[in-house]
Order: structure tokens, then sequence, then C-alpha cells
């Protein structure tokens, strides 16, 4: 076997830290709006929480399990590369307290105030105090840990407020767990713009929970577990069926290994050291944060703060936006008029409504027999759920082949097939060593003994909420082709053949990655000819080894690469006799950039594919995604015109270098925000493609 070239690859958690840096870095851009700055600090914050929950979770269990795992990208084991996460993150955490105090402070300045005690007028201190021995303390549970009192479970990302007592010369420690139950911050009765944490108040009056002792030190902390949680056919019992052993197993999420302790602001060598024994954690996975455990509440903030319009908007990108049908689609229904033409969405700036009354439309036609689809994730209140179930009351055949293990979103797609069940739809699971990540929906109309299909695809989920928020794609025809490889697709997960034989779509994980290594190997002829050859390409990350491999194969070919990949890049363009000829850009902005956008070739004669599958091992070998044509000459040239625009942005797009690091773009012209443009369907930018 030969050897593995390291020379151009780094580690994918080193790389997804400097990705969230990079979203942490648009809370320090004074073009954003304040609260929007707060807001990306919280999105960070959540970020770092999930990765140390499932990657570092998962690194930890394979630093347990398997002495011979190495990271095939950097050569390192699971430690190594756990001890550079815990090194990064140090940093990040001072990076983080640097903005957040930032922040902070310009807010103060606008009279947007989080408190801390020594902030408040007396009025202030009275009422805090009131509210909570009123409110508070009878919902607390204080605990003493001592030889009677063992350590109790501390819940992941829980707060809690811990004290060291002393009583008749005894060290000893309290606890007191701050319940979710509560408010996440409490509003100043004087003014409504000023506001405290709840631990906060915990913290303050913790000395009143434990009156009888004396309080040496007390601090605020939370514990972060290992939420990497798998489900194998061997855990279900055979009188249990799927869904009821996923809820079950659900339940230890709370209770897996501690993978982090955080502090909030102080810590105590000796609380520390307790602590650490207790989890059973090594020095460097420790953190002191000064900014804020849980973040969540900014959301709230925001939505409370109604008056103050240039804290939430004062430019063009963060003006209110309304997303719009596309002009191609006309009044009156959407069925015939897919007879006539291929529509393609793009969220946020269109619409998701012509999605849903697609879907509306199939479940009140007289001729349509059946609707298939297969979900991933769902809004909380999903009007998709509403109208599968009215297809079924109206006598449709609906199959929903439901994903239940979509991570931290698993208890709503349990609830979501339940009610689908007792509507009578037929609900699937995915497989037990593959998730299925397609999506798709198939609607089959028959007319006499015609039989009509009516297929969509998408690159992102069917999800009304995050369609505003995400960029991503759907795509609606009535071609037969799409529509007969949609029937079979179906057809093969209801017997669980996944290595099914498809005319147009690319389904993972057997034919997804060998279509797209093949397309890129004709590039790689063409350039060896002398004629031009391209390679552009959109994902929200890139991980798998062996289409790394092939990318550099074909920049040495010659083939001209261009990557726009918004996280995970475990690859380093610009080496000499490596990657010389790929560039890779990432866009951090107002929108979650989440499109999934193959195009191989220049001119008329490109191959354009969407997918839901990003280029990640995970998505090419362990999951079931679908990769679709765009064949439409129009929507094609839309596409080309959409990736032009990304490609020129030089306000929130970043440039990796050749040490893996991102810089600015440095461009002389105009500065072009691709996502404004898109916003305004401005495409008036110069173009960079073939």
């Amino acid at each position: 076997m030969p050897k593995t070239d390291y020379s151009f690859t780094q580690n994918r958690e080193l790389s997804w830290l400097k990705f969230n840096l990079r979203v942490l870095e648009e809370a320090e851009d004074d073009s954003v709006p304040l609260l929007e700055q707060l807001k990306y600090i919280s999105i960070f914050t959540s970020n770092l929480d999930e990765f140390y929950m499932v990657r570092c979770g998962s690194l930890y269990d394979l630093s347990l399990i398997d002495e011979d795992y190495v990271d095939n990208k950097t050569g390192w084991d699971a430690q190594e590369q756990l001890d550079a996460i815990y090194e990064r993150t140090t940093y990040l955490y001072k990076r983080r307290d640097d903005v957040y105090e930032s922040v902070s402070s310009k807010l103060r300045e606008k009279g947007i105030f989080e408190l801390d005690f020594e902030d408040m007028t007396k009025g202030e201190v009275k009422y805090f105090k009131d509210y909570f021995l009123n409110y508070i303390f009878p919902v607390l549970s204080p605990q003493i840990i001592d030889v009677q009192h063992p350590f109790p479970h501390l819940y992941n990302k829980s707060r809690y407020v811990m004290l060291i007592l002393e009583s008749k010369g005894e060290t000893l420690f309290g606890l007191i767990n701050v319940p979710r139950s509560l408010p996440s911050i409490i509003y100043s009765p004087e003014d409504k713009m000023r506001y405290i944490l709840t631990e906060k108040i915990v913290h303050q009056y913790a000395d009143k929970v434990f009156s009888n002792y004396q309080v040496l030190f007390k601090t605020i902390l939370s514990v972060t577990r290992n939420a990497d949680i798998t489900l194998s056919n061997d855990q279900i019992d055979e009188d249990e069926d799927y869904r009821g052993a996923m809820t079950k197993i659900l339940k230890k999420r709370t209770r897996l290994a501690p993978i982090r302790l955080e502090f909030y602001r102080n810590s105590h060598k000796k609380l520390t050291k307790f602590l650490r024994k207790q989890l059973n954690l090594k020095e460097n996975q420790v953190q002191v944060s000064h900014t804020p455990l849980d973040m969540a509440y900014v959301y709230k903030l925001y939505d409370h703060i109604e008056k103050v319009d240039e804290l939430k908007f004062h430019t063009i990108t963060f003006n209110p936006y309304y997303p719009r049908t596309p002009q191609i689609i006309e009044p009156g229904e959407i069925l015939p008029q897919l007879r006539e033409r291929d529509i393609l969405l793009s969220y946020p700036y269109d619409s998701f409504d012509p999605f849903l009354k697609f879907l509306k439309e199939a479940a009140n036609d007289e001729y349509v027999v059946s609707v298939q689809i297969a979900i991933y994730r769902l809004a909380q209140s999903s009007s998709v759920i509403k109208y599968l179930r009215e297809a079924r009351e109206n006598g449709k055949d609906v199959t929903v082949l439901i994903e239940l293990r979509a991570r931290f979103d698993e208890e709503r797609n349990i609830h979501y097939a339940s009610m689908l069940e007792e509507a009578g739809c037929r609900v699937q699971y995915g497989f037990e060593m593959y998730k299925v990540h397609s999506k798709i929906c198939l609607v089959t109309r028959k007319e006499g003994r015609d039989i009509h299909y009516f297929t969509q695809l998408g690159t992102g989920n069917y999800n009304e909420k995050t369609a505003r928020l995400y960029t991503d794609m759907s795509f609606l025809t009535s071609r037969n082709d799409i529509g007969e490889d949609a029937m079979l697709y179906f057809k093969n997960m209801s017997i669980s053949n996944i290595n099914g034989e498809y005319d147009r779509l690319l389904v993972a994980p057997f034919k997804f990655k060998s279509r797209l290594i093949k397309m890129m190997e004709e590039q790689i002829e063409e350039a060896e000819k002398g004629r031009p050859a391209s390679i552009i390409m959109k994902m929200n990350s890139l991980t798998d080894r062996e289409i790394i491999d092939m990318l550099s194969k074909a920049s040495n070919a010659g083939v001209k690469i261009k990557l726009i990949i918004r996280g995970i890049c475990c690859i380093i363009p610009g080496l000499p006799g490596k990657t010389e000829n790929i560039e890779v850009t990432s866009i951090v902005g107002r929108f979650l950039e989440h499109h999934r956008i193959y195009c191989f070739g220049t001119g008329d004669d490109a191959k354009i594919y969407l997918s839901s599958g990003d280029l990640m091992t995970r998505n090419t070998e362990k999951r079931v995604e679908i990769a679709f044509p765009v064949d439409d000459p129009g929507l094609k040239e839309e596409i080309r015109n959409m990736m032009r625009v990304m490609l020129n942005d030089n306000v929130k797009a970043r440039k990796i270098n050749t040490e893996g690091d991102y810089e600015r773009i440095t461009r002389e012209g105009e500065k072009i925000d691709a996502q404004r443009c898109l916003m305004q369907r401005d495409y008036s930018v110069s173009p960079l493609l073939n």
C-alpha cells in the first residue's frame, strides 16, 4: 500500500475550528448590526458546544477502543487530535471573550445592558432579591457533597452554581442546579433594556441557600458530555419497534462520558482538582469563559427588543428580507406548469411556498394516486406533515422514509413518525449502517392508462423555518427519466436495496462518489489533450480522502479547480506540484451557505449536478444521498450565474492560503457581497467562469 501523502491536507477538526472562528469574525464586523453581532457570538458558542459533544465525543470513544486508528489527513491518532483541539480551544475562548466584551460595551452605549449586581440601582437589587426569594428559591434543589452525600450526576450543558463550604473546620462542596424551567434572563423593572442572566441571581444568593455554612468560594459551571449516540440492531429487543428503541437510547445522551468542563469567570484550584477527578478529565479539558456559558438567550433578547431597528437593520444586507416567488411560476396550479417547464427554487431568495403548494395540490388532486418522500429534518410545526396527512385522508398512498437518527432532531422525528403512522401513512426508517439523507419527493398521477411523475429533489431539508435562513436549491420536474429513477429509488429503499441501478440519479453510498470521480477523470483527459478543463464545486465540507487525492491529480494535470466550501476543508490549495491549480473560498454571511453544486466542464457542455450530499466520507460512504442533473439550458445558466457571483465575493468570502488558514480577499474594483447580490437578483459581476 502506498504511503499516504499528508503534505497537502489538514486535519478536519482543526479545519472546522478555523471555520467557526470565521463565524466569530462576523461579530467583529462593524457593518453587521450590533444585535446580529451578538447572534454570531451565540452561533459560535452553540457550534462549539455541538462540536465537543459530537466530534470530540467520537474521538474520545476512538481513543478508548481503536488503538490502530489514525487520521488519513495528518497521521495523528485520536488522542493527538483531541490534544490539538483542546490547545486551539483555549485561544478561541480568549478571542470570544474579547469579542463579547467589545459587543457588550457597544450595546451598553445603546442602553442594552447585561447586568451584574454591582451595576444595579438599589431598586433593582431589591427587585432581584425578591425575585430570587419568591420565584427561584422555591424550585432549587441544593446538594451537599461529602462522605455521606456522593457526587451527583451533572447533566449535559446544564448550568450549576458550585461552592466550597466550611463548617466546624471541615471543608466540603455545595451544588445548585439552575433549573431549565426558569427563564434564562430576567428584565429590570426600571428599564426593559436592562437584564440579568438567571444563573447570576442564583450565584449571588447561593450563600442564603447554604446559610448554615461559611462560603469560601462560589462559581458557575457547566459540563459537556459526549452526545455521539448510535443504534445498532443488536440493541433492539425482538418485541420492541425501532422507534421505541430510538426513544430509549436518546435518554442515554445526558449520561454519556464528560468531555469538557467550563467555569464562568472564576475557577478555584481545589474545586477544579476535585471535579477533574470526579469527571475523569485532563487539565486541558477545563476552560474558563468570561462569556455566558449558554448563549441561547440571545434570540429571546433579540425578539424582546422591538423598537431599536438600527441594532438589527442598518445595511442593505441586514434589512428585512422577504423571499419571493420566481417570475417563472405563474398564478394557478403548479402541477400543470411542470408539464411545460422545470422549476428551480433558490432558498432563501425564493419562497418555500411553491413546494408547499406542490404538496398541497398533490394531496387534493383526484388523479394523484401516491406521494412518496424522504425526510431528514422538519420544522417544529411542519406544513409538510400537514399535507402528507391530508393526502392520506384523501385516499392517496403515502410513503414516508424518515430518518430517526438526524442528530438532535431525533425526538421531533419520532413524534412526526408516530403522527404519520396514526394517519395511515406507510412509514419507513433508515438502515442500520447508513443514514438516509436524501431530499426527494415523488408524486404519481394516473390519468386513464397514463402515469405521470412529478419529482422534487433538493439540496436541503423540508423545513420552512431553515429555508428562510439556509441557502439551498429545490428542483421540480415532470421529466420522465427523473421520475422513473425516483420511483425505482423508493422501491429500492422499501426492500433495503441501497445498491440500485439508476439512469440519471447518482445515489450514495455506491454510485455517487464513483460517478463524480469519473467526471473528474474526464476533465483530466480534456486537460491532457490541451483543451479547457474545469471543475467548480460548492459544498459545506470536503473531507473524503479519495476525492481530495483526485482533485490533486486533476490540478497536476492542469484542470482549473474552484471550490466554494463553507466549513471543513481538508485540502490545502495553491501548493506547487500538489494543488497549484486549486482555489478555495468560504462565504460566511447572513444566510448559512448550504448548497451542494457540482460542475464539470466548460460552456454549454458543462455537466451540473445538485446534491443532498457533501464530499465528506460520511456522505459518500455512510449515507444514502442523491445527486441529480440539471439539463435545462436556462436553469444551468442561472446556476452558473449564481456561482459566478459567489466566486466574485470579496466582502464575506475568505480564501484559504497555502497554510490552510483563511485570509481576506484583496481584489481591486467594487465590493461584491454575494448574498446581497442574490437577494437583489444582481448578476452583473465580472465573469470568473469559463
